[in-house]
């Protein structure tokens, strides 16, 4: 694709895509002019981006159509613009942030010693695989560069996705007569999701991609550009999420690209997954399984349009049935899909990635206070004329409980907070004490009282705007009104929601969640969530305690009744997820299973949490032969 040239005399024969290498050498034979010269750059690289971003229009990924021995040369060329101007730094970790460091791989399972299992493994426990997604970032953490362009920084939820296994199996006790129980035999294994860019940066032994997100303008834009005229993607895909099992085949998943297969038993990657071409963009990391026909629900965002767009896979995982344009007017980082038996249920909330903003010397990602949210609610082989939209209260929700029809309505339950957590503040602005305060409870003396005058006043009032609760909407299809609600009170804020993955869909009684150590997190640092306890939710009991007050609004509501399991001090958890009972009858039989680390110790573990007797003691925990960072999201997949 033909680039705009640049007006410097010095180098006006140059190809008209090397912008940057024109104002380097501009700089280097007038260096007594540098501000002269860096306006230059500035204005050479906007000229560069008007037809890179008609490209990104017209067709993506960006693709460069030129012979590769010229491909070659021109990637060399500028591989050696990038390693002189760009500086690699570590971003800075505290002590309290230990665990969030990374991990090598073991290389192979090591089988847990029966000694390292304290309690007793039930008996009546699935066999299967306990298996955890997070970030495991490459070369010693995540990176910020420094530039003549400013600085960017790897956003916290960055880093290369890395997969933990538990494998559980179970024979009869040897001497034994049927029905005397069982001997249990567990392995660990962790392993790297190895994506075409993680592939690439193992290969070159060191931080290629500039970091694309955050920082100032121009350097996220070059880093834009420079990614993609030397990888012909603007970032890495980092598969660090989630995995999900479909049609028997399991995968990896992070927003930024399509899913990684895996090799469920040994964790090795397979490939990309496409759906044999038919998917050509991102993809969500919660599809959701449609109740009763078992085809896959789907979404994927794109910085360009279209902003996003819904697809329906056959149960058996070979076809995309459906595919439609959502016609958004704009990127809504929509990370989680809902649906019910009949409907999709389609979260557009002011969390927003836009480059246009991004070339205007705005953030790349963005909380707009001034925008609008809204609930979408789609028949499932609908289009975007199809869709009735509900207008909601300003607010954010990544994630989702459950939703399911109730009479005329359609009922969301998710996490709500007032701001967005993503993508947090930007590394090394003195914003970052500040926002370390946000998830802690709300009162609402902060929001009317605070006369915000003073930065600690401001920094009194912000304190809560990241405190997330679980939330109700109930949309009327017939007259199109809604109802919403705080559904739990002031004294606890909750993330990563979990159901019994039966009733997806489908109405149902109890939610978990885990629950966010205030204290904790604010002392670890700018997005350095702990989480030292999980909660049971029973939508249908009302709270016996009688807390009825939502901080924030001034309403009076009823509050459900919570049940908490608490770790102990210094002790947190993650990718909890709920482990149904073999032949269980009943919604809440089962178990919670998630990862937990000792921070004091420096030791991980997983415990088992019998789901009907939630507050008590976990029935067993399983002490790993190593560290398990904090991550993302996990889930259980039986053996069949």
């Amino acid at each position: 694709m033909a680039m705009a040239s640049s007006s410097s005399s010095c180098c006006s024969s140059y190809p008209s895509h090397m912008a940057f290498l024109q104002a380097k050498c501009c700089v280097q034979r007038r260096p007594t002019s540098f501000s002269q010269d860096f306006d230059n750059f500035k204005v050479a690289l906007s000229s560069a981006f008007k037809p890179l971003m008609k490209e990104l229009q017209r067709r993506h990924p960006l693709r460069i159509e030129v012979p590769a021995p010229v491909k070659e040369t021109y990637r060399k060329i500028l591989d050696t613009f990038v390693n002189s101007v760009f500086e690699f730094v570590d971003q800075p970790l505290l002590p309290s942030q230990s665990n969030f460091l990374p991990v090598e791989e073991l290389g192979k399972p090591v089988l847990i010693s029966s000694i390292d299992i304290e309690g007793k493994i039930p008996d009546d426990f699935p066999e299967g695989v306990y298996i955890r997604n997070g970030p495991n970032p490459l070369f010693g953490g995540l990176k910020s560069t420094r530039s003549v362009f400013g600085r960017s920084s790897h956003a916290w939820i960055e880093g290369e996705g890395m997969l933990h296994a538990l494998y559980f199996n179970k024979q009869p006790k040897q001497g034994y007569g049927d029905g005397m129980g069982f001997d249990w035999s567990v392995q660990y294994n962790n392993r790297h999701v190895e994506t075409g860019t993680f592939n690439l940066e193992r290969k070159r032994t060191k931080p290629s991609f500039l970091p694309a997100i955050e920082g100032d303008s121009l350097a996220v834009l070059s880093a834009y550009l420079l990614n993609s005229l030397r990888f012909g993607k603007v970032n890495k895909y980092i598969s660090n999420t989630n995995v999900f099992e479909h049609a028997g085949k399991y995968y990896s998943v992070a927003e930024n690209h399509i899913p990684q297969e895996i090799d469920i038993s040994t964790l090795g990657t397979l490939g990309d997954w496409d759906m044999n071409g038919a998917w050509n963009r991102p993809f969500t990391s919660h599809p959701k399984r449609a109740p009763g026909t078992g085809e896959l629900v789907i979404i994927g965002i794109d910085a360009i349009k279209p902003f996003m767009e819904l697809g329906i896979v056959s149960a058996d995982g070979r076809r995309l049935l459906h595919k439609v344009d959502i016609k958004l007017n704009r990127c809504s980082l929509c990370h989680e899909i809902g649906v019910t038996q009949r409907y999709n249920v389609i979260m557009d909330f002011p969390v927003t990635i836009d480059i246009y903003r991004l070339l205007l010397g705005g953030p790349l990602i963005k909380f707009n206070k001034e925008s609008y949210a809204r609930i979408g609610v789609m028949p499932r082989y609908g289009d975007s004329d199809s869709i009735q939209w509900f207008n909601v209260e300003l607010s954010c929700a990544f994630h989702i409980f459950n939703c399911f029809e109730d009479a005329d309505e359609v009922v969301v339950r998710g996490c709500r907070a007032q701001e967005s957590i993503i993508p947090g503040p930007d590394v090394g602005l003195n914003n970052s004490k500040r926002f370390s305060r946000r998830p802690k409870p709300l009162r609402v003396s902060d929001r009317e009282n605070v006369n915000s005058n003073s930065i600690a006043e401001e920094e009194e009032k912000e304190a809560g705007f990241l405190f997330s609760r679980t939330y109700e909407w109930r949309l009327n299809m017939k007259t199109g009104d809604v109802k919403e609600r705080n559904v739990t009170g002031k004294e606890f804020s909750v993330d990563f929601p979990i159901i019994n993955g039966n009733f997806t869909g489908l109405r149902n009684k109890f939610g978990y969640a885990q629950v966010v150590d205030s204290s904790a997190s604010s002392k670890a640092g700018p997005v350095k969530i702990k989480y030292g306890c999980l909660s049971k939710l029973y939508f249908d009991e009302p709270n016996d305690n009688g807390d009825k007050f939502s901080p924030g609004s001034g309403r009076c509501e009823d509050a459900i009744k919570v049940e908490y399991h608490d770790f102990g001090g210094n002790i947190f958890c993650s990718g909890a997820t709920f482990v149904p009972r073999q032949g269980g009858l009943e919604e809440d039989d089962g178990w919670l299973i998630t990862f937990v680390h000792n921070e004091r110790t420096d030791i991980s573990q997983v415990h088992i949490i019998d789901c009907k007797n939630v507050s008590g003691e976990p029935v067993a925990k399983i002490t790993l032969p190593s560290r398990v960072p904090y991550g993302f999201h996990g889930t259980y997949i039986p053996r069949i």
